[in-house]
């Protein structure tokens, strides 16, 4: 059992969109293929990985240091105990040889995507989907047959405004989606709340919606939004000021009686124990949106449920950012809170699969081995295309 090949390509998700922070018309991810010498069904099993949105391509990191060192590592070394798949943990321990602790930017990113092919790859190779194998290995093979989802979006377009917004929310609405989340901080806050004002004729309750800031308020103008925000019960209020101001989120609870959540743009499982130790958060409203496609991984994130729930934070209270079917999975077999999702944003890698259908807010999982990347049609040719796999 050997990985004979690994690919990487960069790809565009590019899209006319802009937060409080920055827009996406250049955006990129770096896409992985990993292909065995393992058959099923007479093809070569092979596991797929990207990362998420928000951080371009780390084509450098994974070419000049992560993808090799994985090729260069003796071939037995990597399986598991029986022999019979590869070891996820052993595989991960591989290619971040000789780097530091800390540091934690691109290159948990690269990490993360080179991760995701990997488990992928674990979960063909036992003809299992990732979520029952996560169940089973880590779980004692409980899992949720329906995972909460919500749609990112309510981005700052040219020229819809509020009109836009609207018929955004409409959209996810009929969709089938329960919570939706826009964004705030990219406008003035007497904009802004016109914005969510709007949303919520479209929505009805304020629990239906989520806001986003992105990270982009000092401590006085976060506070003088979580005054604005607190009378209509929203969702949550999202990382209002730096993603490492733990200082600025522990004193925003005290200005803040409803959810809040953050950590989307923290990258290890170090930063996050940071958040819940110093970061004022609480565990019987707030939420964390570690990423594992981001944040070195799954087999990174299993060590964060493990670290979190030490420090007495449930791991309901876990919602991944990035919209991607491995955090669904991961939702589904170690029931975490749920996870985001982009139907409408950052395509074609944005969203679930087709086959999948929101009912309620809710979603369940296809019986298929893997993560599901082949049940996303449009992405998975692209991903191929990308990595010059297409036939």
């Amino acid at each position: 059992m050997r990985i004979l090949e690994i690919r990487d390509a960069v790809a565009p998700i590019a899209s006319p969109i802009r937060n409080a922070f920055i827009d996406f018309s250049k955006m990129t991810i770096s896409v992985i293929a990993i292909v065995t010498d393992v058959q099923r069904n007479g093809e070569p099993v092979i596991g797929y990985g990207f990362h998420s949105n928000g951080r371009y391509a780390q084509q450098g990191i994974l070419r000049s240091r992560l993808i090799p060192r994985l090729l260069e590592a003796d071939p037995d070394s990597l399986l598991d105990e029986t022999g019979g798949n590869f070891d996820p943990k052993t595989i991960w321990q591989a290619f971040m040889h000789n780097e530091k602790p800390g540091g934690h930017g691109d290159r948990a990113v690269a990490a993360g995507a080179l991760d995701m092919a990997v488990w992928d790859v674990v979960a063909k190779v036992a003809e299992q989907p990732l979520w029952r194998l996560l169940s089973d290995r880590y779980n004692d093979g409980r899992h949720d047959e329906e995972i909460v989802v919500y749609p990112g979006g309510g981005y700052y377009y040219p020229g819809k405004e509020v009109t836009g917004l609207k018929d955004e929310m409409r959209h996810y609405d009929e969709a089938g989606y329960r919570v939706a989340k826009m964004k705030i901080g990219g406008a003035d806050i007497a904009i802004d709340q016109a914005r969510i004002e709007g949303a919520l004729e479209v929505l009805g309750e304020g629990q239906r919606l989520a806001v986003d800031a992105n990270g982009k308020f000092d401590l006085p103008t976060a506070i003088d939004y979580a005054h604005m925000l607190e009378p209509y019960d929203l969702f949550w209020y999202e990382e209002p000021g730096d993603p490492i101001d733990y200082a600025l989120q522990a004193e925003l609870a005290g200005h803040y009686e409803g959810s809040m959540a953050t950590g989307e743009n923290l990258f290890s499982t170090q930063d996050v124990c940071n958040l819940i130790r110093f970061g004022g958060m609480r565990p019987d409203r707030d939420w964390i949106q570690a990423d594992p496609a981001l944040a070195y991984g799954l087999t990174e994130y299993l060590n964060l449920i493990e670290a979190t729930e030490q420090l007495g934070w449930p791991r309901r209270r876990l919602m991944p950012h990035g919209g991607h079917q491995l955090a669904l999975n991961i939702a589904a077999g170690l029931q975490i809170g749920g996870t985001e999702s982009y139907p409408a944003v950052f395509q074609p890698y944005g969203g679930f699969a087709d086959d999948i259908p929101i009912i309620d807010g809710r979603v369940r999982l296809p019986d298929a081995p893997g993560i599901g990347m082949e049940r996303k049609l449009v992405m998975f040719e692209a991903l191929r295309k990308a990595l010059e796999l297409a036939d």
